[in-house]
């Protein structure tokens, strides 16, 4: 996707997601080195959900601006389908996984929520990087 065509703001979202990983893993490492095995599993597996569904996420928005670039002029654009079952795919994912690792694990949900976070942690990070990188 990134070819020919840069898309505004790409080296940001790659460092939000490269941000992400290392934010919750470093959280999970911390949680263990206190003794917390629980919850340093649970900031992974929120971590990796976050950073799985800003992936999908950006994948469906590249696929809609590349589908409204090429029907530019026309009175309705067509949407790729697959949009929409990715849309709705990203949350069903996280909920099954939260459900089934707290339902059969002891895991607390709470970690998984805090790993979750670590998105918007690593978005406020390349946001304030990008802040500082262009002055």
């Amino acid at each position: 996707m990134k070819g020919s065509l840069e898309i505004a703001g790409s080296r940001t979202e790659g460092r939000v997601g490269w941000l992400t990983i290392i934010l919750g893993a470093a959280a999970a490492l911390a949680a263990v080195m206190l003794g917390y095995r629980a919850w340093a599993m649970g900031l992974l597996v929120g971590t990796l959900l976050g950073w799985l569904n800003f992936r999908w996420l950006g994948r469906g928005l590249d696929a809609l601006v590349v589908a409204s670039t090429a029907q530019h002029g026309s009175e309705k654009a067509a949407v790729p389908w697959w949009s929409y079952v990715l849309a709705v795919a990203r949350y069903a994912l996280i909920g099954l996984t939260v459900y089934v690792i707290f339902r059969f694990r002891s895991v607390p949900l709470e970690s998984m929520i805090v790993g979750l976070c670590a998105l918007a942690a690593a978005a406020i990070a390349a946001s304030v990087w990008e802040i500082f990188a262009s002055g």
